[in-house]
C-alpha cells in the first residue's frame, strides 16, 4: 500500500503513468487508436460520408447506452471498494483484539511466569502472521523461537494454519485455568477475544473466496469493449479524424474506473492499493511483546 499526500496534485496525477493500471492498458490504447484512425478514414475517405448519413444517428444509442454503463461501473467499483474496507475493519479488529487479549494476560498471569508469558507472546502474533501469510495464498510460516515452546513446533505448514494458532492458543489458556494460574472468571474474561480471532478469519475467508460473478466482470468488459469500438462509427461525422484522440480518452475512462474495482476487491494482494496487512502484522507482534514483557 503506497502513503500519499492527497493534497498534492502532481505527484498523485503522475502516478497514473506509472501504474500498473497504465501499463496493462497501454497495449489496448494503441489498438484503440488504430481502430478509431481506420473507421474514420474508411467512412470520410472511403465511403465519403456525409452529415447526412443515416449512420451519424449512431451516437443517439450510445448517448442512452453511456448512461447505463456508468451505472454499472459506479455500482462495480463502489463494491470493490467495500471489500476493500471490510477488510481493512477486519484487520483493525485483529490488532484491537490482539492487544486486549495481551492486556488482559499480562493482568492476569503471575509476572515471575516468564514461561507462559513466553507463549502469548509468540503466539499471539503468529496468528496474525500466519493470517497473513494464509491469505497470501502463501504456505503457512511459522516464526519460532528454537527452544522454547517445542509444542508449537508440531504445527503442519500443510493444513489451516490460523485454525491451528487459534486451537493452540485456547488450549494453552484452558490449561493455565487448570493449572489454576487464572479464575474461571477470568477465563470467562478472555473467551471473548480468543472467539474473535477464528471469526475475524472467517470474514477475511469470505472476502477473499467470494470475488464479483464472473458473469457480472465478463458483461462489464465486453460492454466497454463494444461501447468504444462502436463510438467512431457515430462520432467522426461531428469530429473528424479528432476521434483518433477521443475515443482512446473515453476508453481509458471507462477500462481504468473498470481495473481499479479489479485491483481492490481483493485487498490481500501485493499490488500497490492493497492492505498492508504484513505491517499491521509486524505491529501486532510489536505490541504484544511491549505488553508481555513482564
Amino acid at each position: 500500500m503506497i502513503v500519499y499526500n492527497p493534497k498534492d496534485w502532481s505527484k498523485t496525477i503522475s502516478h497514473i503513468f506509472t501504474s500498473k493500471i497504465f501499463k496493462r492498458l497501454l497495449p489496448y490504447l494503441i489498438i484503440s487508436v488504430l481502430v478509431s484512425w481506420a473507421l474514420a478514414y474508411y467512412e470520410l475517405e472511403y465511403l465519403k460520408l456525409s452529415d447526412k448519413s443515416w449512420m451519424r444517428n449512431i451516437t443517439t444509442v450510445h448517448n442512452l447506452l453511456g448512461f447505463v454503463l456508468s451505472l454499472l461501473l459506479v455500482f462495480r467499483t463502489n463494491t470493490a471498494y467495500d471489500r476493500w474496507w471490510e477488510a481493512r475493519k477486519q484487520w483493525g479488529a485483529l490488532t484491537n483484539t490482539s492487544r486486549i487479549l495481551a492486556i488482559k494476560l499480562n493482568s492476569f498471569l503471575d509476572p515471575e511466569d516468564k514461561v507462559t508469558r513466553s507463549f502469548y507472546k509468540k503466539s499471539i502474533p503468529l496468528f496474525a502472521e500466519t493470517l497473513f501469510n494464509y491469505l497470501r495464498s502463501d504456505y503457512t510460516k511459522f516464526m519460532l523461537d528454537e527452544n522454547d515452546h517445542p509444542e508449537l513446533k508440531d504445527l503442519d505448514d500443510k493444513k489451516h494454519g490460523p485454525n491451528q494458532v487459534a486451537s493452540l492458543i485456547y488450549k494453552k489458556t484452558n490449561l493455565i485455568y487448570k493449572e489454576g494460574k487464572i479464575s474461571g472468571d477470568q477465563l470467562i474474561v478472555l473467551n471473548k477475544e480468543l472467539t474473535a480471532l477464528t471469526e475475524i478469519t472467517g470474514a477475511c475467508e469470505r472476502i477473499k473466496n467470494t470475488p464479483i460473478p464472473l458473469g457480472y466482470s465478463a458483461f462489464i468488459k465486453t460492454f466497454i469493449v463494444l461501447y468504444t469500438a462502436t463510438l467512431p462509427i457515430g462520432l467522426v461525422f461531428s469530429m473528424g479524424y479528432f476521434v483518433v484522440a477521443a475515443v482512446p480518452f473515453i476508453f481509458y475512462v471507462l477500462a481504468t474506473l473498470e481495473m481499479i474495482g479489479e485491483s481492490i476487491e481483493d485487498p490481500f494482494g501485493k499490488d500497490s492499493d492493497d492492505l498492508p496487512i504484513d505491517k499491521i502484522a509486524a505491529n501486532i507482534k510489536k505490541h504484544t511483546n511491549e505488553l508481555l514483557m513482564g
